[in-house]
């Protein structure tokens, strides 16, 4: 993959990134439906019949299961509005310019990290 001279990938990159993040997106939308559809099936345990301290138990690790589900489902939420922005930005033709230094984000970097704004130079200096 290469830079054009208006310090932008190519539109053929482009559109191999594209197919790339629509990918990652397909797949991160199946997965935020398994959390979200373990999140609903967590209401019924079979702890009916048990003892008081066990159901409480029990009780508290489901509130504990549902708060990671919850946790997990924001997470994965964002991974796919930042991927589904990468893909607003390969419509710009802006994808995979570092948004502090104006330089090409590295492409390895961008298959590792597809959704990434900032190139490594960038990250560092933050720290």
């Amino acid at each position: 993959m290469a830079a054009d001279t208006n310090n932008r990938y190519s539109d053929k990159d482009l559109e191999a990134f594209r197919a790339l993040i629509q990918d990652k997106i397909d797949k991160a939308e199946h997965d935020l439906e398994l959390i979200k559809s373990a999140y609903m099936n967590d209401h019924n345990n079979g702890t009916e019949d048990t003892s008081p301290t066990f159901k409480a138990f029990d009780e508290g690790s489901a509130v504990m299961s549902k708060e990671s589900n919850s946790a997990l489902a924001i997470r994965q939420e964002k991974f796919i509005r930042d991927l589904k922005n990468a893909l607003i930005r390969i419509e710009n033709k802006t994808y995979g310019v570092c948004r502090v230094t104006g330089k090409l984000i590295n492409p390895e970097r961008l298959k590792l990290v597809p959704h990434a704004t900032l190139s490594i130079e960038a990250k560092n200096m933050q720290k």
